[in-house]
C-alpha cells in the first residue's frame, strides 16, 4: 500500500479509488493497523481541519506516525492564516486579476480538485493554488475590491459535500492524481522522496541540466523517488524526505524561505538555512575567517568611515565585493582613488558595509568541493580571457568563462586541500564550494560558497557518476538518521 485517501464518511462516488484504500476516519485514528503503516501518503479528505477536530487529528497523527498527510498540519494552520492567505506572491495576484477578469458579479468562489478545475480557464489559477495550499480538495473565495480580485477564504471540501455535478470530474482528477507511479509503485523502493529546487530560467544555475539529470539518476538508485520543484510548489514541502537546493540562494530569497520551511518540516536540507546565512553574506565569512586565523588576502570590512584608508591599507588595485556577491558579481576592482570613490558609493547605496581586498593576480582558483567535511573534488578555474575573474560579461550580456581543470583530491596541493577544509568546517556539515588562491606555497581563502556549481562534465570530470552517488548516498544517510531518531547533522547556533 503506498496511500490511503481518509474520509469523514465513505460515499458511493468515492468508494473506490484504484490501488488506493478508502477509510474512514475514525477507523484511521483507531484501529492499530493504520498506526503501524510507515511512510505512505494519507490525503485528508474529512469534512473541517478545524484545530482538534477529526480532520485536524487526522493530519497531526498521521505525521506523528511517520506518515505524510496531505494537507500538512503547518498547510491545515496556513489555511486559517488570514495574513497568509492574503500576502500571496506576485505571480498569483497577476493569474488571479486575469483569470477573474470580466466576471460581473463581486464574488467568485473556485472549487479545486487536486489543482484543476472544471473550466478551463482557471486551470493554471488551479494549480498555482494547490501547488501555495496542498489539499486534495479546496474551495477558495474570492472578492472584489476596489476593482481588484482578492481571496477572502480558503476551506477544504469534504468528499461528501462534493456536489452532484462536480463528481465525475472530482473522481476523475483522484484517480488521475493517484495513477501517477509515485504511489502504485509495488516495489520496496522508492522508500523517500527527494525534492530538488531549481530555477529552469537561471542564467547562471549552480548545477545545469546534464548535472541534474545525474542527480536524479543517483538518487533513484538509491532509493529516492525525486520531483523538480521550481519556487510556486512552496506549499508542498511536507510531501518529501529532503530538499535539495540547486538554485542560487541568497538571504532575502525563496531559497532561504524553502530552506526554513524545510528544516522546520524535519526535511534533510542542503543547502540548510544557517549555511545560507553564513555562506552569503561576505562580511560575516571575513570575521569568521579572521577570528579563526584562516590565511586570506589582507582583507578590510568597509564602510564610509574608513573608505579614506582603504589605499594605505590594501594598495591598489583593490577588490570591493558586496556582501552578498556571486558568480563574479557585485565584485569590482578599483585601480585608483577615484575608481575606489566611485564604485564603494555604488556599494553603499545598497549595504552599509561592504568587503575590501588586496588583489592577487593568479592564472587561475582553485575551488575545493566538500561535502560532511570530506573533501570531494578539486577544481582550477582560469580566469576568462584578458580579464581577471573566472567570468568576464560585457556590456551586451555575453558571458565569457574561463576553462576549468578537475583535479582528484590526492593531486591538489595540500595546503589547498587543508586549508578549504578548515575553512568550511566553520559553516557546518554541508555541500561547500571553498575559492581560494595560492602563491608562494600558501593557501588564501577568498570565499565559502554554500552552493557550489557542480555541472556535467565539468566539476564531476574526475569522478564522473559517482560524485553524485557519494552526494546522494549523503543525503539516503541524513535521512535513515532523521527516521531513526537521531540528529542528522550539527548546526551550531548564532
Amino acid at each position: 500500500m503506498q496511500a490511503i485517501a481518509v474520509v469523514s464518511k465513505k460515499t458511493e462516488w468515492l468508494h473506490s479509488i484504484p490501488g488506493i484504500e478508502v477509510v474512514e476516519a475514525k477507523s484511521y485514528l483507531s484501529d492499530p493497523k493504520y498506526s503501524e503503516l510507515r511512510g505512505i501518503r494519507v490525503f485528508n479528505l474529512c469534512r473541517s481541519y478545524k484545530y482538534q477536530s477529526t480532520g485536524y487529528y487526522v493530519s497531526l497523527l498521521a505525521a506523528a506516525r511517520g506518515q505524510k498527510p496531505l494537507p500538512a498540519v503547518s498547510t491545515i494552520q496556513d489555511l486559517k492564516d488570514q495574513s497568509i492567505i492574503r500576502n500571496y506572491t506576485e505571480e498569483l495576484d497577476q493569474l488571479i486579476q486575469r483569470g477573474l477578469k470580466g466576471l460581473q458579479s463581486d464574488e467568485f468562489t473556485l472549487s479545486i480538485y487536486f489543482g484543476h478545475n472544471m473550466a478551463s480557464k482557471y486551470e493554471k489559477l488551479a494549480g498555482q493554488l494547490f501547488r501555495l495550499f496542498p489539499s486534495p480538495f479546496l474551495r477558495v473565495q474570492f472578492w472584489k475590491k476596489s476593482q481588484r480580485w482578492m481571496i477572502r477564504g480558503i476551506s477544504p471540501i469534504p468528499a461528501g459535500e462534493v456536489t452532484e455535478e462536480h463528481r465525475d470530474f472530482a473522481r476523475e482528477k483522484t484517480i488521475e492524481f493517484f495513477s501517477r507511479k509515485r504511489f502504485q509503485s509495488r516495489r520496496a523502493v522508492p522508500r523517500y522522496d527527494m525534492a530538488i529546487l531549481h530555477n529552469p530560467d537561471e542564467d547562471q544555475p549552480p548545477s545545469d541540466s546534464t548535472a541534474l539529470g545525474r542527480f536524479q539518476k543517483a538518487a533513484e538508485e538509491k532509493g529516492f523517488y525525486v520531483e523538480f520543484l521550481t519556487r510556486e510548489d512552496y506549499g508542498r514541502l511536507s510531501e518529501f524526505d529532503a530538499l535539495f537546493i540547486r538554485e542560487t540562494t541568497a538571504v532575502n530569497h525563496h531559497t532561504y524561505r524553502f530552506a526554513r520551511k524545510a528544516l522546520g518540516e524535519g526535511l534533510v536540507v542542503i543547502d540548510d538555512p544557517l549555511s545560507i546565512l553564513r555562506c552569503t553574506n561576505k562580511v560575516y565569512l571575513a570575521e569568521l575567517l579572521t577570528r579563526y586565523r584562516i590565511r586570506t588576502p589582507r582583507t578590510l570590512i568597509a564602510h564610509r568611515g574608513n573608505l579614506q584608508g582603504l589605499e594605505a591599507n590594501l594598495g591598489f588595485p583593490v577588490i570591493l565585493k558586496e556582501p552578498d556577491s556571486s558568480f563574479s558579481q557585485g565584485v569590482v576592482k578599483a585601480r585608483d582613488p577615484e575608481s575606489l570613490a566611485n564604485q564603494a558609493e555604488s556599494i553603499l547605496s545598497k549595504s552599509d558595509l561592504f568587503i575590501a581586498q588586496e588583489f592577487l593576480p593568479t592564472d587561475f582558483d582553485w575551488r575545493v568541493g566538500i561535502l560532511n567535511r570530506t573533501p570531494l573534488y578539486v577544481c582550477k578555474y582560469f580566469m576568462a580571457r584578458g580579464h581577471w575573474q573566472v567570468m568576464n560579461k560585457d556590456e551586451a550580456g555575453q558571458q565569457d568563462y574561463g576553462d576549468v581543470e578537475c583535479l582528484a583530491v590526492e593531486d591538489a596541493p595540500q595546503e589547498v586541500v587543508r586549508t578549504a577544509l578548515r575553512a568550511a568546517n566553520l559553516i557546518g556539515d554541508g555541500l561547500y564550494g571553498v575559492d581560494l588562491k595560492y602563491s608562494g606555497g600558501k593557501a588564501y581563502v577568498i570565499e565559502v560558497n554554500d552552493n557550489p556549481s557542480i555541472d556535467g562534465d565539468c566539476e564531476d570530470e574526475v569522478l564522473g557518476q559517482e560524485l553524485y552517488r557519494i552526494i546522494m548516498d549523503d543525503f539516503l544517510r541524513r535521512v535513515q538518521q532523521r527516521t531513526e531518531g537521531k540528529r542528522s547533522y550539527n548546526v551550531e547556533p548564532w
